[in-house]
């Protein structure tokens, strides 16, 4: 349906829209846009041509649809899923390893013609139609089964995404002693051969081992012996049972998410004023501490070192592509879904601007205030910056727990830095559990009806899903998913959206649907980037994804062949909604083969348009629009 939306948002009259074409006005659309305390109602009903057979409904259907409070609820939420973990623990890393500052003009380059225009057509899309990631398709109904894949892959996300946020909050509950737990050997879950971190040196390593892989630290055995219990698991198929303080830990996660999303934006949107907002605080106050450091400057100048002959090197190109991607967050339907509950005439150019900006900013920012604590680190054990460099978990559970432990007050900058791992991870997973929340109740419209229901199912089962990944080998079922869940697949999804959108809705017509919203037009550069340079980064990282995929593995651990079997069984679970979806649609359509393909690819509002041979698709002119 196009929806024209009268300019004050407060008329009550009847409106007409423009018709595309002579053929359509046969029908008349008739819109009635009404805002009643923060909630806008869309009235919509099709009048048939006076030669019809067919009768008027007796009533118009009703769809209420809430939205934002606040511009700014909006925004802080985007922002608060688009900024995670990952901004913390990998781009400073990445950026590093990669060439230092060199690393910035491949991450630039991908960020402004791939990332921000596919940020950009997801708040854009979920906006004008007003729909979750699943319904949005009614502008192509084949490529419906694309919004049960970021659904089903959203969804697999959140059974692992919650367990980081519970080992976040297990390490909070830890540092609230007068002496952090992972400052020295002793305890119940250190091994004889933990060795006190004064007497670690490069000497001592030895064999070229770097201190960042060193496992007998008392950070290292608090991490994998205290909170995972690793050394009681022999690989992933002996996993063991759930252990009970990570159970508690999970659990309040789970109640933190269901009570923030029950009530679907009027709640979230409130919530992300503390965590989208904490990290930048926390981070800040961080970085002050981490310059004061001996040692600090060290890591900084290793931070933005420029090697200008690394990006030679394609897993430069590939690292950046794949970061700028991930972290913006574009594809899991969560941009999709936020944008949805937005007003129509928001400027969401605008907003695809400065969210996608300020995500990319934290990333950088952030390298400063790792890097600062990995020089200080790095001088106190006499080793090289690269010796104690890493990623991932390894960094924020391990290396800064451990640096931080032995400053003075560290008891208060180990609170400081998990409630900054909490906040960072709570207001991500609330991003991709409303994708899962929203795109489902748009399409089911008993699930609408029954929202904290659904919530809690939706919540409650991801509780249970998650218990796989906090048993004795459960850090090898989350690392199988990290590899498969949402690797490939969600590539593989956002390559479908983009051609969908692009090609098959058309360009053109989209830029006018933008057009309606705010009263221009994307200019040529996001509708070149939109229908060729995002479609051709995406398939760029898709096969450099395939390429390079060498299987799971955890350090030193291989995950035998069975589980990689089932790794991959996992991301074709959510990748094959997009094929078995059009056969059946195909399968479902009327008429002739030609119309069954028409009525596939045409927009349920113009599906008339099939049975009078007008059909936008079957013309050149439509492909080669821009």
């Amino acid at each position: 349906m196009n929806i024209q939306v009268l300019p004050d948002h407060k008329l009550s009259s009847v409106a007409p829209l423009k018709p595309y074409n002579n053929a359509e006005k046969k029908d008349v659309e008739l819109i009635l846009v009404k805002e009643r305390n923060g909630a806008q109602y869309i009235n919509s009903s099709v009048v048939p041509s006076p030669s019809s057979n067919a009768c008027p409904p007796a009533s118009s259907e009703v769809e209420e649809r809430e939205t934002w409070s606040k511009k700014i609820d909006f925004l802080l939420s985007v922002i608060g899923f688009a900024v995670d973990l990952a901004n913390v623990w990998r781009f400073p890393y990445l950026c590093y390893k990669n060439g230092g500052g060199a690393f910035l003009i491949p991450y630039i380059l991908f960020l402004v013609i791939a990332g921000m225009p596919l940020f950009y057509m997801e708040l854009a899309l979920g906006q004008y139609n007003r729909e979750g990631a699943a319904t949005v398709w009614k502008i192509c109904p084949i490529f419906k089964g694309v919004g049960y894949t970021v659904i089903i892959i959203a969804l697999y996300v959140g059974f692992y995404y919650n367990v980081i946020i519970a080992w976040s909050l297990y390490y909070l509950f830890s540092s609230f002693t007068s002496e952090l737990p992972w400052l020295k050997c002793g305890n119940s879950w250190n091994s004889i051969n933990c060795t006190d971190p004064k007497l670690i040196n490069g000497s001592v390593l030895g064999n070229g081992m770097s201190y960042s892989k060193y496992k007998f630290t008392p950070a290292a055995e608090f991490y994998e012996r205290g909170v995972l219990h690793l050394h009681e698991s022999k690989g992933i198929q002996d996993l063991g049972l759930p252990r009970w303080q990570l159970t508690l830990c999970l659990m309040v996660v789970v109640f933190i998410l269901y009570f923030s999303l029950w009530k679907g934006v009027k709640s979230s949107g409130k919530v992300v004023y503390i965590t989208a907002t904490m990290p930048y605080v926390v981070l800040f106050v961080l970085l002050i501490r981490g310059i004061t450091l001996p040692g600090a400057m060290d890591g900084i100048k290793a931070y933005l070192h420029i090697d200008f002959k690394q990006l030679n090197n394609p897993t430069v190109w590939i690292d950046a592509a794949t970061q700028i991607f991930y972290s913006l967050g574009a594809g899991f339907g969560v941009l999709i879904a936020f944008a949805s509950y937005n007003k129509f005439d928001n400027n969401c150019y605008r907003d695809a601007l400065l969210t996608s900006t300020v995500n990319c900013v934290t990333s950088f920012f952030s390298g400063f205030a790792i890097f600062s604590v990995l020089g200080y680190l790095a001088f106190k054990h006499g080793v090289n910056i690269e010796d104690v460099a890493t990623e991932g978990a390894g960094l924020v559970f391990i290396i800064y727990p451990e640096a931080i432990s032995t400053l003075p007050g560290s008891t208060f900058w180990a609170i400081v830095f998990f409630i900054m791992l909490l906040t960072l991870g709570i207001d991500s997973s609330m991003g991709g559990m409303e994708a899962v929340i929203t795109g489902l109740t748009d399409d089911f419209k008993v699930l609408k009806r029954n929202r904290k229901l659904f919530t809690f199912a939706t919540a409650f089962g991801t509780f249970l899903m998650a218990l796989l990944c906090i048993t004795n080998g459960g850090i090898y079922v989350l690392t199988l998913l990290d590899t498969y869940a949402a690797g490939t697949s969600i590539l593989f999804g956002v390559l479908v959206e983009a051609i969908g959108v692009s090609w098959f809705y058309g360009v053109d017509r989209f830029s006018e649907d933008i057009e309606r919203m705010m009263g221009f037009k994307p200019g040529l550069y996001w509708r070149l980037c939109w229908k060729f340079v995002s479609p051709a980064f995406l398939l760029f990282v898709v096969i450099a994804s395939i390429v390079t995929s060498t299987g799971a593995r955890y350090d030193d651990y291989i995950f035998p062949r069975w589980s990689n079997v089932v790794g991959w069984g996992i991301a074709l679970s959510s990748m094959l909604f997009v094929p078995f979806y059009a056969i059946y649609k195909f399968t479902s359509a009327p008429g002739t083969f030609k119309e069954k393909i028409a009525y596939c690819i045409t927009p349920e509002h113009e599906h008339h348009l099939v049975a009078e041979g007008n059909i936008r698709q079957f013309k050149l002119k439509h492909w080669l629009a821009i």
